[in-house]
């Protein structure tokens, strides 16, 4: 399966069944990142991480009290 990176417009080949492919075929809103774009994006991302100024949000679950 041809994918294209969605930042710098590189054209991949993956493997048909893999289920990244079976991930991009059936929910279009997953997006295809290369493998130099995926490792830098979470360089950067790690390195905002270690300056404090950077929050990540995560959803609160609440407790049903029925259960």
């Amino acid at each position: 399966m041809r994918v294209k990176c969605v930042i710098c417009d590189s054209i991949d080949n993956i493997d048909g069944n893999s289920p990244q492919a079976k991930r991009l075929r059936n929910r279009r809103i997953h997006m295809y990142l290369c493998p130099t774009c995926d490792q830098r994006i979470g360089e950067k991302t790690k390195e905002r991480l270690a300056t404090g100024n950077f929050r990540v949000f995560k959803e609160l679950k609440h407790k049903d009290q029925l259960i």
